[in-house]
């Protein structure tokens, strides 16, 4: 189950059939434990197999300073359609949130506590990189383009796309398969990785330790658990998961508030 090995398939996306790509993999073999090969094809799939999403995540953090709550929301409808809440619960329910929210067009962002606002087009990928025309570059140099895009470097981001993740930072350290286990009363492949090469210079350290649960019927993370020396510094857990889940009808309408002052 472990592998030393660089997997970088990230961008290798299955060829559309119809408009839309399907998975490569369409289920995990049910009575063993895949390959890591495997099962980082299977969780690069993974917004492939639902049409909606429902989450909620909350992240715990564990500094000097102690225990840190952040929770974050995430309402997703392919293709194009966004919306992430963020929330800090110790300071309270009054304006205590941010919303970043698409339409795959434009991406408009609220930060309540200061009433600032944001509108802009998305970010446009860098050409070259992704699609038919970058077959012939290596596996690391291109780059994987989700069907609905999610802000980057975020926890939903990862959750959700987890290609990059698995390429850039799982398989750059001593990876393996650990077992099973259970998250929001979902099955869970767990991955443990060992010092992985590319991440925050903060945690470079040789007992710099991963732990992931990936839903093993979807391919999402569901768990992400970091810990140094063994002390976690780290845990941000799927508390409510709903593939494929209704939403409302206004679930994606926004309008800045009265007051809201616009930085662009």
């Amino acid at each position: 189950m472990t592998s030393t090995r660089l997997w970088d398939r990230a961008a290798d996306l299955p060829v559309p059939v119809g408009r839309r790509p399907r998975p490569e993999l369409v289920a995990l073999p049910p009575d063993t434990l895949p390959t890591l090969d495997e099962l980082f094809t299977f969780m690069r799939d993974a917004e492939l197999r639902f049409d909606t999403l429902r989450m909620r995540i909350e992240e715990h953090t564990f500094t000097t300073r102690g225990e840190h709550l952040v929770v974050v929301e995430l309402a997703l409808r392919h293709p194009k359609d966004a919306r992430v809440t963020t929330m800090e619960p110790h300071r309270g329910t009054a304006g205590n949130y941010e919303i970043w929210i698409s339409d795959g067009e434009t991406v408009r962002t609220y930060a309540a506590p200061h009433r600032l606002g944001t509108e802009r087009p998305i970010r446009r990928p860098v050409q070259g990189v992704s699609g038919p025309e970058a077959r012939d570059l290596p596996g690391t140099a291109r780059v994987y383009v989700p069907l609905t895009a999610l802000p980057m470097e975020t926890l939903p981001d990862t959750f959700v796309h987890p290609a990059g993740y698995c390429q850039n930072v799982l398989s750059t350290g001593d990876c393996r398969v650990a077992g099973l286990d259970e998250v929001a009363g979902r099955e869970t492949i767990v991955i443990e990785c060992d010092h992985p090469r590319t991440i925050e210079m903060a945690a470079d350290r040789a007992d710099f330790r991963i732990r992931v649960d990936v839903d093993r019927a979807e391919g999402v993370i569901l768990r992400l658990r970091e810990s140094i020396g063994g002390l976690a510094t780290r845990d941000a857990l799927v508390t409510d998961f709903g593939p494929d889940a209704p939403l409302a009808p206004n679930a994606f309408d926004f309008t800045f508030p009265t007051g809201t002052t616009m930085l662009y």
